[in-house]
């Protein structure tokens, strides 16, 4: 007795292929916080479609059926940093926003950019491009600003002085300077 096996009906096969619209909005929601997290660790332009999508665990192909481009994903990925970002309840008192900042200013955060802060992780890639996302850049660092501000009026300074203070600190890593960096800024901000 033989059995033959028959290859699915090419109706079977087109259905076989698709995905749900629940799934392809689960499968979009993975990439785009996989490219929060890889954009913050490598860079955006360290960062290729192939190596994004291969992290998600999904083929390079699918990339283009969710978005027109990478630099299209790169504003929804920054919007995804920032919804992730932990920061203090806007208003809050002045021990919780200086716990805040030293939980920023840490070798931890400094040793984690991926799940760090999207202001360092992204403010070098959006010195130089794409203007698309530039907006919602500005609109999370108003964000931080009002965060850390007393009474939820803003301080500029404040997030200038974590964000540069983050940035050098990585660039310096391994060296004592970089801890140095990450101590001055405390001093800094933190003096009574």
């Amino acid at each position: 007795m033989s059995f033959v096996i028959q290859p699915p009906a090419p109706a079977k096969l087109a259905r076989m292929g698709r995905v749900s619209k629940v799934q392809a909005e689960a499968n979009r929601q993975r990439v785009v916080e996989t490219a929060a997290r890889l954009f913050r660790e490598r860079g955006i332009a360290g960062v290729s479609v192939a190596d994004l999508m291969a992290e998600a665990g999904l083929t390079h192909g699918g990339f283009y059926k969710q978005f027109a481009s990478k630099e299209a994903l790169v504003t929804e990925a920054l919007q995804q940093a920032f919804t992730e970002a932990q920061l203090p309840a806007e208003g809050s008192d002045d021990a919780a926003r200086a716990a805040y900042m030293e939980r920023y200013l840490s070798a931890q955060h400094r040793d984690h950019p991926a799940t760090g802060c999207p202001c360092a992780g992204f403010g070098g890639d959006l010195a130089r491009g794409p203007q698309d996302a530039v907006r919602t850049y500005a609109e999370g660092v108003e964000a931080y600003a009002r965060a850390l501000g007393p009474g939820g009026e803003g301080d500029l300074a404040a997030v200038s002085t974590l964000v540069g203070a983050m940035i050098l600190a990585r660039a310096t890593r391994g060296t004592d300077v970089s801890d140095r960096i990450l101590a001055a800024a405390r001093e800094a901000l933190l003096r009574p």
